[in-house]
């Protein structure tokens, strides 16, 4: 494994050793700075004052300095064209004392990963939870969470089956307790949260338990404030300089947007990809907003606006993370629903695995009425039997997102009964968005939270209120009962990890959908989901099944088991006539998996 990290690591390279590498008590600084007159590094390790770097011809400046340690700390002091003296951080740096007008640190490269051999599952096979550090596991009101504490409840996850934990970023960025989506320094993990380390026993403990980690990254602008931002005193039209498009390709809603077709850009993001999967072990990544990346207005069909440097950027970075980690789980956020996204890079694709898309949660919204949609089971629909390429994997799929959760809305529950989200109806509404989106195809994915209804918006201050898991633990207990059906743990349910769908029954009056899921040949491990959208109840809802014979019931949302006040009709098994028709009693809401022994 080794090998193959140092292979894939060093063939996108230009220049190797860059930023710091230490080597016992020396160390070697390598920094780019093209337009810089003059650079020399300053820290606790040069008492006497600033130390002049050499320049290498080719806009790189080196210096080795002796007695170097972990916890020192550094920067690099540039002096510009103009004869003025800037001080920058380096760009590279494994830690940061602060996002605000901190210092780079020296880090200690040693870790103990102890007997790591963690595999991922199969996409078809893994579900993902949302994670955000910050919130998920609060010591207190004041103390924001950490990987320390975020570790406290991962046999909790375990116990309700996810085999994926997608953090939200945790780079230093402009606010410590932020989303993590303003980022200024890429290679450095905020101190706040944990600092290097903590991430490493984070992965390490998660590996222990059989659960991998995806990690979302930004490589679509970077934050104007940041050090990179005129980096060695030059740019162009008052723009970002050196790291950034200095015309209006480097225009983004939240900062500049880097120059991907500068080669030390490149290994910049690159590098950072191998970090990631390498010194971390990191089992995938979910690369933000991709379509910002790839066209300057975030638009799809517009080869006006298109940046042929960032495609070609994109594809660098999946073929690199594969090449370190083959299984990894590449994801792009890019809402295009574009094909050539999850293409094989031989057939002009990206080579991303899975596309993270807003489709899914609105279909679902549009199913309910609810968000102001005008309720509808045709986007659902499409949904269902839309896939990437032929994959039914290609997909991230969520009823809800830190994204459908915050920016003027709401987590579903909320939306559905704002001035009480763990209501009859809020729950109802819920679980049946939950079991829509385990049992539909793609890989599912739920927030942080979903599973014990916590309300309002996503926001990066307020703590998960873990109490609810003890008022509505029968909820709980219905995401562990789907998850373990969407994982066949039952050995019955083995359709819902299979490429095939078929919606079976659409009735757009009475907004009741039904479809089977299959992976083998012949279908015979067909299952079958029955949704009732509406808050009607249908006593003989007729309905063709895809086969005739007996389905037995595996999930019912109606059960009292999952909350007291559930209108509940127990029903164990579904009998067709000879003609596949079945006539099945249907409450508000009510959800039915069911498949043949």
């Amino acid at each position: 494994m080794l090998t193959v990290i140092l292979i894939a690591s060093m063939a996108h390279q230009i220049k190797k050793k860059l930023g710091l590498t230490l080597q016992g008590s020396k160390a070697e600084f390598r920094v780019w700075a093209p337009f810089a007159k003059a650079v020399a590094i300053i820290g606790t390790f040069t008492p006497n004052g600033p130390i002049a770097m050499e320049s290498e011809k080719d806009g790189y400046w080196s210096i080795v300095v002796k007695e170097v340690e972990p916890g020192q700390q550094y920067r690099y002091q540039i002096t510009t064209q103009s004869g003025d003296i800037i001080e920058k951080n380096d760009p590279r740096a494994r830690a940061i004392t602060s996002s605000d007008n901190g210092f780079s640190v020296v880090v200690d490269d040693s870790f103990e990963w102890g007997e790591d051999d963690f595999t991922a599952l199969p996409h078809n096979q893994q579900v993902i939870y949302e994670l955000h550090v910050g919130t998920f596991n609060r010591p207190d009101a004041s103390t924001p969470g950490t990987f320390s504490s975020a570790i406290e409840k991962l046999d909790y996850l375990k116990d309700l089956g996810i085999t994926t934990i997608e953090l939200m970023p945790v780079t230093s960025m402009a606010y410590s307790n932020g989303w993590g989506y303003a980022p200024n320094y890429i290679f450095s993990v905020e101190s706040m949260l944990g600092g290097r380390h903590g991430l490493m026993e984070f992965v390490r403990a998660c590996h222990e338990r059989n659960m991998g980690v995806v990690l979302d990254v930004v490589y679509n602008h970077f934050y104007g404030d940041s050090d990179l931002w005129q980096y060695d005193g030059w740019s162009e039209n008052e723009r970002g300089g050196i790291y950034f498009y200095n015309d209006e390709r480097g225009d983004t809603p939240w900062g500049g947007r880097p120059d991907y077709g500068r080669p030390e850009v490149r290994q910049f993001i690159l590098d950072n990809i191998a970090m990631w999967l390498s010194e971390y072990r990191l089992d995938g990544l979910r690369v933000d907003s991709t379509i910002y990346m790839r066209n300057t207005k975030g638009l799809n069909d517009d080869p006006t606006h298109d940046i042929p440097d960032a495609w070609q950027l994109l594809q660098d970075i999946t073929s690199l993370a594969h090449k370190i980690n083959p299984e990894c789980l590449m994801i792009a956020e890019d809402f295009a629903c574009n094909n050539f996204i999850t293409k094989p890079r031989n057939e002009k694709g990206c080579g991303f695995d899975a596309q993270w898309e807003l489709g899914f949660p609105h279909a679902l919204r549009e199913g309910l009425g609810i968000s102001g949609a005008r309720q509808n089971l045709a986007t659902l629909r499409y949904e269902l039997e839309h896939s990437y390429n032929g994959n039914a994997f290609e997909k991230i799929i969520f009823s809800d997102s830190h994204d459908t959760a915050a920016n003027g809305s709401a987590r579903l529950n909320d939306i559905v009964t704002p001035e009480n989200p763990t209501s009859l109806l809020a729950r109802q509404q819920s679980l049946l968005a939950a079991s829509l989106m385990f049992s539909s195809p793609g890989i599912p994915m739920l927030l942080q939270g979903a599973e014990f209804l916590q309300g309002g918006a996503f926001n990066d201050w307020q703590a998960l209120e873990w109490e609810h898991i003890t008022h509505h633990a029968g909820y709980t207990d219905a995401y562990k009962h789907l998850l373990g059906l969407r994982r066949n743990f039952y050995g019955n349910t083995s359709g819902l990890t299979g490429q095939y769908t078929s919606v079976f029954h659409q009735n757009d009056d009475n907004y009741v959908i039904g479809f089977g899921r299959w992976s083998s040949v012949d279908q015979s491990d067909t299952t079958i989901v029955l949704a009732n959208f509406s808050n009607d109840t249908f006593d003989d809802y007729t309905v063709a099944l895809p086969s005739p014979g007996v389905w037995r019931v595996r999930f019912n949302s109606t059960w009292k088991g999952y909350a007291k006040d559930f209108p509940e009709y127990l029903i164990d098994t579904i009998t067709t006539s000879a003609d596949t028709t079945a006539a099945i009693k249907l409450t508000p809401y009510m959800v039915i998996i069911a498949s043949k022994e």
